[in-house]
């Protein structure tokens, strides 16, 4: 059995944690904490991986004190910037056990990972790309975790095939054409009824591509959260590893 510790118990995504750890066969629920917990109660003798869904925030400190503490852990908080990242490849090469793993996702979803790895295949074959990602207004970042990850990867695979910057003779929008990460610009809709959702829009002349994930409920990110805490039980990805696309086989 998995012994797995929850750190943002009583968050939206932290509540269904427990209940997927507590219902899967082959993992049990060992602490669960929430803001204000002390996260020192947290050892390698009562936890296997930790499970860290918490605020953009809190999310480094509690995993840079978490690494201290000699535990793997998943972190499901979004926000990570390239800074906040070399934060944790430099604890972790102070780690107090050597094989030490942190696994970081932008999404949880294999729907959502899926249409990222395909918007990377098909990047190379498309004039204009552009992304929107539409969630529900009490997410705090915009945009998402997601979207930037999908943006990254689909200006990595045009530069790698050659291609110049997406056209747009756009002269002063006042911010309507969204943020513009890697070349790519990424719009984001806060809509009440929503849950998580991205469109990755390829255009040619006279041809459109459109790519497209939809998580209707916070209970399909669990299948992503379990496999990611199995992965890191083994023992075999010691470092940091970014992006559930790396259990997938893709």
């Amino acid at each position: 059995m998995i012994k797995v510790s929850v750190v943002g118990a009583k968050g939206r995504m932290g509540s269904h944690v427990v209940d997927a750890v507590n219902g899967a066969a082959d993992t049990e629920l060992a602490l669960t904490l929430d803001a204000g917990d002390d996260l020192g109660r947290i050892t390698p003798e009562n936890t296997d991986v930790v499970v860290e869904f918490t605020v953009p925030s809190v999310s480094l400190n509690n995993v840079l004190a978490l690494i201290g503490q000699g535990v793997d852990v998943v972190v499901g908080t979004t926000g990570w910037t390239d800074e906040k990242l070399d934060q944790v490849r430099a604890a972790l090469a102070e780690a107090p056990r050597k094989n030490q793993s942190v696994f970081i996702a932008p999404n949880f979803a294999i729907s959502a990972v899926l249409a990222d790895h395909f918007a990377k295949v098909a990047a190379p074959y498309f004039e204009s790309a552009e992304v929107l990602e539409l969630h529900h207004p009490n997410k705090v970042d915009a945009p998402s975790g997601t979207a930037i990850h999908t943006a990254h990867a689909i200006a990595d695979a045009r530069k790698a095939a050659g291609l110049g910057e997406v056209p747009d003779n756009t002269e002063t929008d006042g911010g309507s054409r969204g943020q513009v990460i890697d070349g790519i610009h990424v719009h984001a809709v806060r809509l009440r009824g929503l849950n998580a959702h991205e469109e990755v829009l390829f255009g040619n002349a006279g041809e459109q591509l459109t790519i497209r994930a939809d998580s209707f409920d916070r209970i399909s990110f669990m299948p992503g959260v379990l496999l990611a805490v199995r992965k890191i039980a083994t023992g075999d990805h010691s470092g940091l590893t970014v992006g559930l696309d790396h259990f997938l086989d893709l």
